[in-house]
């Protein structure tokens, strides 16, 4: 197997440079299996298109996309604690394709492909081509296909692993535009979440700070104006879009208001699983020995993945003292800057929420550590020979994650006609049927707590400016707003979920009991409005289907 600086060698080689001469372009092979990988991989998450959980999370963007559509303003009009990008990014996709479920998707899949030939490219400069392509695989199957949902994060991660490349490629070339590029990605990652554009930003800063500071004499200036630059613009395009609209102090409000009202409720352990009890059982303690053993391989990567920021935490901390000592080690400079990058985005997951899917949104970047352990030249006779075992492990335990995300989607028959295309789920749906039969589209219908994605798909609208309401998160003012719009607009009817409470110890530990007990939104659907129906999502999550009580039940 050739060293790394080999490797890199012949990389300049096939572009006809010296191993001096700054890397200017990828080689041809390079960009070519680039290429294989994205359609491979575009395939594959082509399957998942139509297929839902209904998951609560999702219908936020889509939801917010579609009062977009409408001509109402982000900030202004409706609220939301997300940076703007993925509202407006969406927003454009259904102008130009048509606003439905499977247009959304589908941004979802070429999204997640370029993750994974970002990957591919961010490895190939270390590791030999069989691990980039496996770890860039894996990085679609056990990444982008595990949590297939249109929210912010696909789209910020999709970013951030620019912002990655383009620092590599900085490195290697010293080239301004690589340094536009850097501020480009970082800025507009912020602008599509900001927890994650800001650890990056913190993340990529350390990482030039540590490469000027090994080779100050040769380190250039130009990328300074630059990155500035390339940080500069999508703020100032932002600003002034809601400056015209007269709602930047909002916009700002908004940006900031999860550092109080965010962290506290959904703070989590590092690495929490969101298991229920019965989940657990299932896992566990239930079957044969043989298929625990299983059953536990399939869902160890749950485990490894957060283990592998840490492990860039300790590479980033050996490599930094490799420069100090060979501050023109180009394979020392590769590191430092990737792994720093990653130390950002980490402490950017710590803050928000550490659990397993925050973990797994990033883990296009996160497997590029994988693939180091796997391949990369390493001076570690220990390692070497552990490496068969942990490729068979890998290819084993996330091809078993995988398979088990796919049997999920394939298996899926349960298919539902809705307003906005059709959609398949693993266990039939009662609510959007009912709803669509009861309802106009573009009635106004409270979906509460939250489920906003039966707004979006029923074509409903909040009859409120909140389309997300989490007790315990959501503040008792904002809550006041539910109940006065619910008054103000004489909405006819609410979808309800008593149960919600139950979910909190899973998903929410750190709710304070008292948001819980005393929900001032709850106690007014409930002396105000009357159950017509129970119905029942593909989760078995149980929906009251509720109107005034001055009126009668609809009938279909």
């Amino acid at each position: 197997m050739p060293t790394t600086t080999q490797t890199m060698r012949s990389r300049l080689a096939m572009e006809g440079k010296s191993a001096n001469a700054p890397a200017l372009a990828e080689p041809e092979i390079e960009r070519a299996t680039a290429v294989l990988v994205f359609v491979g991989c575009l395939a594959y998450l082509y399957l998942f298109r139509h297929f839902s959980s209904l998951e609560p999370d999702e219908g936020i963007v889509l939801q917010g996309a579609t009062r977009i559509l409408s001509g109402q303003v982000l900030y202004r009009d409706f609220f939301s604690f997300y940076t703007p990008g993925s509202f407006y990014l969406v927003a454009g996709l259904f102008r130009i394709f048509g606003n439905t479920f499977v247009a959304a998707r589908t941004s979802l899949a070429v999204v997640g492909a370029l993750c994974s030939g970002v990957t591919y490219l961010v490895a190939r400069r270390v590791c030999p081509r069989g691990i980039s392509v496996f770890v860039a695989i894996l990085a679609t199957i056990a990444g982008s296909a595990f949590r297939f949902l249109v929210l912010h994060n696909c789209y910020s991660t999709l970013l951030a692993c620019l912002a990655v490349y383009a620092a590599v490629r900085f490195v290697e070339s010293n080239n301004s535009g690589w340094a536009f590029a850097i501020g480009s990605f970082t800025a507009l990652t912020f602008l599509f979440e900001q927890s994650k554009g800001g650890g990056l930003a913190v993340g990529l800063l350390l990482g030039l700070v540590l490469l000027r500071v090994s080779k100050p004499d040769r380190e250039p200036h130009s990328g300074i104006s630059a990155i500035a630059a390339g940080l500069t613009w999508p703020f100032l395009v932002t600003f002034v879009y809601f400056a015209n609209k007269h709602v930047v102090g909002g916009m700002i409000t908004s940006w900031l208001w999860p550092l109080r009202h965010y962290t506290a409720a959904n703070h989590v352990a590092y690495g929490w699983q969101n298991w229920s009890d019965g989940t657990r059982n299932v896992i566990l303690r239930s079957g044969p020995v043989a298929l625990r053993v299983v059953k536990i391989i399939a869902v160890s990567p749950g485990f490894v993945v957060p283990i592998l920021p840490l492990i860039a935490l300790g590479a980033l901390i050996y490599w930094t003292a490799q420069l100090r000592k060979q501050s023109g080690n180009q394979q020392a400079r590769y590191y430092v800057i990737v792994c720093s990058a990653m130390a950002g985005l980490l402490l950017s997951v710590v803050i928000v929420r550490p659990d397993i899917l925050h973990f797994m949104y990033l883990a296009p970047l996160w497997y590029v550590v994988l693939a180091w352990i796997l391949g990369a030249q390493i001076r570690s006779g220990l390692l070497a020979h552990l490496r068969p075992v942990l490729v068979a492990y890998a290819a084993t335990a996330f091809g078993m994650l995988g398979f088990a995300v796919l049997l999920a989607t394939t298996g899926a028959h349960s298919h539902i006609e809705t307003r906005r295309g059709g959609i398949t789920t693993g266990e039939p749906d009662t609510v959007i049927g009912y709803v669509q039969a009861r309802t106009n589209p573009g009635d106004k219908l409270l979906v509460y707590p939250y489920l906003p994605l039966y707004n979006y798909l029923t074509g409903t609208r909040s009859p409120s400016r909140y389309d997300f309401f989490q007790p315990g998160m959501n503040t008792p003012e904002q809550a006041q707003e539910i109940i006065t719009s619910l008054q103000l607009s004489k909405a006819r009817a609410v979808l309800f979920e008593p149960w919600f409470a139950e979910k909190f110890a899973n998903s929410w530990p750190e709710t304070p009991l008292g948001a819980i007990t005393n929900d001032p939104v709850a106690d007014y659907i409930t002396h105000n409005f009357r159950v017509c129906k129970m119905l029942q999502s593909p989760d078995h999550w149980r929906f009251h289907y509720m109107v005034r009580k001055d009126l009668e039940c609809p009938q279909s």
